[in-house]
């Protein structure tokens, strides 16, 4: 599957008390650009008729960004299968090329208005396979 890229500058607001950033950022990193991937391919119409919940996060932390960090977020959905669907979130620092952390998250597509599991239908495969 295709991957979805942004970057960032790690802020102040962004360090704990270790003077890295903090893992609840990464969390938080982790579901925006997850966010921002299925709406920057899904038609307006698609994303009001269905939701994304997460099930299982699997995170691990290899080092660590620091204050004014030039970072790289990328993602890809793995596989596809009934209702659920395996994202990968990789961060890099841009400068050394260094993974920072890889996320493995599972999933689940809910129905938005009856927030009932339902099947990823072939239009959302092909959703994120054409890019």
């Amino acid at each position: 599957m295709a991957n979805f890229e942004k970057q960032l500058v790690v802020k102040a607001s962004d360090i704990d008390n270790l003077d890295h950033v903090n893992n609840v950022r990464y969390v938080q990193w982790i579901q925006d650009i997850s966010k921002e991937h299925w709406q920057s391919l899904a038609p307006e119409d698609l994303q009001k008729q269905v939701a994304w919940v997460v099930m299982h996060h699997d995170i691990t932390y290899k080092s660590s960004a620091k204050l004014n960090d030039v970072i790289t977020l990328k993602t890809y959905i793995d596989s596809s299968r009934g209702a659920t669907s395996i994202r990968i979130v990789e961060i890099y620092n841009d400068k050394t090329k260094t993974l920072l952390v890889r996320s493995i998250t599972d999933w689940c597509l809910l129905n938005a208005t009856t927030f009932r599991p339902i099947r990823i239908s072939s239009e959302i495969v092909q959703i994120f396979q054409t890019v």
